[in-house]
């Protein structure tokens, strides 16, 4: 049976976004910016970096965001995006494999870092990684230093025009309405 699979656009015009009917990870997302890391770790994420002008592959709860370098046209590298994920997602191919999925599962768990830390990651867990999700991005918590905040914009967001917009205007505005002691939100 040929899994479902519906194109959406993003504020990015160097990304798309692909949702399946299918689950691919259990929570959160897992981005690939080079097919050496995807190689180790994600066979359909490696399968998308052969497409000829793939340069970044995000993948999601039941999404997949694929970003376009210079190279390939968007035609080509749609319909080669739609034949890769229908292939993999209906033969039951592997999507990450054990082990990465693991070490990923054990590095969001382990989290850490103090009380701010913790606010912080909850905000982003609950109310703004949900939102950009949507959009077919992510963002993690890098670290916070001297009342600052660092975070890493990923899929659609990594790259995308309003990115600065949705920091300034949309996350700084949040956590500084939760957590006073945070001074400032950049990319890190």
């Amino acid at each position: 049976m040929s899994v479902n699979i519906q194109l959406e656009w993003t504020p990015n015009p160097s990304t798309l976004k692909y949702v399946v009917d299918t689950s691919l990870l259990p929570r959160g997302a897992m981005n690939f910016t080079s097919r050496e890391v995807a190689t180790e770790k994600s066979p359909l994420a490696q399968r998308l970096f052969d497409i000829k002008g793939v340069t970044a592959v995000m993948l999601g709860t039941n999404f997949v965001t694929v970003t376009k370098g210079d190279e390939g046209e968007w035609d080509e590298l749609n319909d080669g995006v739609m034949l890769a994920l229908d292939q993999h997602l209906t033969e039951g191919d592997v999507v990450i494999t054990p082990e990465a999925l693991e070490a990923w599962v054990a590095a969001a768990a382990a989290g850490g870092g103090g009380a701010m830390e913790q606010r912080v990651r909850e905000i982003l867990d609950l109310e703004i990684r949900p939102a950009v999700a949507n959009d077919g991005g992510d963002i993690t918590l890098d670290r916070i230093e001297n009342g600052t905040v660092y975070l890493h914009m990923q899929g659609s967001c990594a790259g995308c025009p309003s990115s600065t917009a949705t920091l300034r205007m949309g996350i700084e505005t949040r956590l500084k309405e939760a957590i006073p002691e945070i001074m400032e939100v950049v990319a890190a």
